[in-house]
């Protein structure tokens, strides 16, 4: 299985950088992992996100479903389980994410009903999928 994480805009603070590149490399135990960083006012780049057939494209969205961690885990491994081959998280911007892409989203996740900024989503989102890949494999990290 593979993980892409598109994320619209740099990753500016390096501390936040170093603890999203922590948990991808953490996440690559367990399925390959790409993270993109489109720029927004890039119509280009844009046209250029690829969510081919037989991958789940998931949107970041604060009206989003919630999961507890041990769902979001169910969830990824029922992808897993019906052959998916990718997961895409779409992870926009202060402003979001352009519509047109949006629109692609099959699953639309909130990960708090607090409001976090862009980049500080992004950890949460990283973490949140190690522990689910943890939580499947059994290791003991979520305890």
């Amino acid at each position: 299985m593979r993980i892409q994480l598109l994320f619209l805009g740099k990753t500016r603070r390096p501390e936040i950088r170093a603890l999203v590149d922590d948990y991808t490399a953490r996440i690559r135990r367990f399925a390959e992992v790409e993270i993109r960083e489109l720029r927004p006012e890039s119509a280009a780049s844009l046209k250029r996100v690829d969510t081919s057939a037989g991958s789940a494209v998931v949107l970041l969205d604060a009206g989003g479903k919630n999961f507890t961690s041990e769902q979001f885990a169910e969830w990824i491994g029922s992808c897993r389980d019906r052959g998916e081959r990718e997961i895409v998280f779409l992870c926009g911007a202060a402003e979001g994410f352009p519509e047109a892409l949006a629109k692609r989203a099959s699953l639309r996740i909130s990960l708090s009903p607090l409001t976090f900024s862009h980049e500080l989503a992004r950890v949460m989102l990283a973490e949140q999928i190690y522990r689910a890949f943890a939580i499947l494999s059994g290791h003991p990290y979520p305890k």
